[in-house]
């Protein structure tokens, strides 16, 4: 198979996973465990891409776990999503400075 073969095969089954639930799902979803699945998916989903990173990007691991810590500890206090942006990049500075 080529490239494109492979692209348009990725294609097809992106729109169907996309597609079918909106065709064949035609009543509100009244279960409160699906629902609430549903709700905290895209959460799950954006962690499971974020944690990783944030240790493996950095040039010392440690570095990255103790911003992520920070970050966390940041946020459970309620600071905006940019304070905590902009606090976990600094710590991941500062320490790879001083962490070799």
């Amino acid at each position: 198979m080529s490239h494109i073969s492979y692209i348009l095969l990725v294609a097809l089954v992106t729109y169907l996973l996309r597609a079918l639930p909106l065709t064949l799902i035609r009543k509100p979803i009244r279960s409160r465990f699906i629902r609430s699945f549903l709700y905290y998916v895209p959460y799950v989903t954006l962690a499971v891409m974020t944690f990783p990173a944030m240790v493996q990007a950095t040039n010392v691991p440690l570095a990255g776990g103790i911003a992520m810590a920070a970050a966390i500890i940041l946020a459970l206090m309620g600071q905006k999503l940019l304070t905590v942006s902009v606090a976990a990049c600094a710590v991941v500075f500062v320490l790879e400075l001083f962490i070799k």
